[in-house]
Parts: structure tokens; C-alpha cells; sequence
């Protein structure tokens, strides 16, 4: 519910944006902009954002990353957005004994699965992701070419 509430959130100011798993047990949220923005204010504007859920839904949100804090919320990792942290990039092959893909996600899949409390909707192996991308295009192509401003003022 968190990541909704995220996209909900940046709607509000008027972001698009596009969810993937992370092909493990993760899900990341991306705002394309493809204009010039530094790290340190990608970062102030996630963790704001991270901070008015965690806020607004204290029972649900946690953008702190101690664990004892995060049993049964969604843990909303801010601090991702620096210049040495790596995230898995989109369509990677994860190893895990039945390998999944980091794999982009439509909207609607994410809330049914929310809905269902059925995070197994949400893993795709190499063949489902080919006939995804078959049948949806590259649900992440926006991320290379998008642009937007950050509300940074």
C-alpha cells in the first residue's frame, strides 16, 4: 500500500511514475526526469516524500531503515537516491532457485496484488517477461525519455 500511496503522492504534484520489482522481495518507484538534477536533491525529495507518508500512515509507513522499525510496514528507502548506491537494473535475471527478472509493472497489477495481499503476482520469470514486453511494449521506456521538474521549491 505504501508504493500506492507513494504514486498517489506524486500525482498530487503532478509526476509521473513507473513501479518495478526488483526481481528479489523489492519494489522501486521511478520518477523520470532527464533533466539536470544532483543527487542531493533527488534525495531531499524522496525523503520528504518518504517522511509525510511515514507521517500521514504511521501504521503503515516507515522511512527509517532500522529494522525493528519495519515489521509489517513498507519500508520507503530514500536514501537509494545517492551517487554510490546500486540498484538492480530493469529486465536483470535475478539468482534465486527459480530466477526472476526485475521486471516493470503496470499500475493495476500492483493494486491487485496490494488488494489480494498476493505478492507472488508480482514475480516474473525470463519467459513471462518476454511475452509482457510483447504484449505491453517496455513498460519503462518513459524513464530514458521523459522529462520533469522536481517541486524542489
Amino acid at each position: 500500500m505504501g508504493r500506492l500511496m507513494l504514486r498517489e503522492l506524486l500525482q498530487k504534484l503532478d509526476l509521473y511514475c513507473i513501479p518495478k520489482t526488483s526481481g528479489l522481495k523489492g519494489l522501486q518507484v521511478y520518477v523520470p526526469l532527464n533533466n539536470p538534477v544532483s543527487y542531493d536533491q533527488t534525495k531531499g525529495f524522496a525523503r520528504a516524500c518518504a517522511e509525510l507518508l511515514e507521517e500521514q500512515h504511521p501504521d503503515l509507513v516507515v522511512s527509517r531503515m532500522a529494522k525493528d522499525l519495519r515489521t509489517g510496514k513498507v519500508f520507503i528507502d530514500w536514501s537509494q537516491n545517492d551517487f554510490h548506491k546500486t540498484t538492480v537494473c530493469v529486465y536483470s535475471l535475478r539468482a534465486r532457485e527459480k530466477p526472476a527478472v526485475s521486471t516493470p509493472l503496470r499500475w493495476d497489477e500492483l493494486e491487485a496484488a496490494a488488494q489480494g495481499r498476493d505478492p507472488e503476482l508480482l514475480v516474473f520469470e525470463a519467459a513471462q517477461v518476454i511475452d509482457r514486453f510483447d504484449r505491453y511494449g517496455d513498460l519503462f521506456a518513459a524513464v530514458a525519455d521523459m522529462k520533469q521538474e522536481l517541486p524542489l521549491k
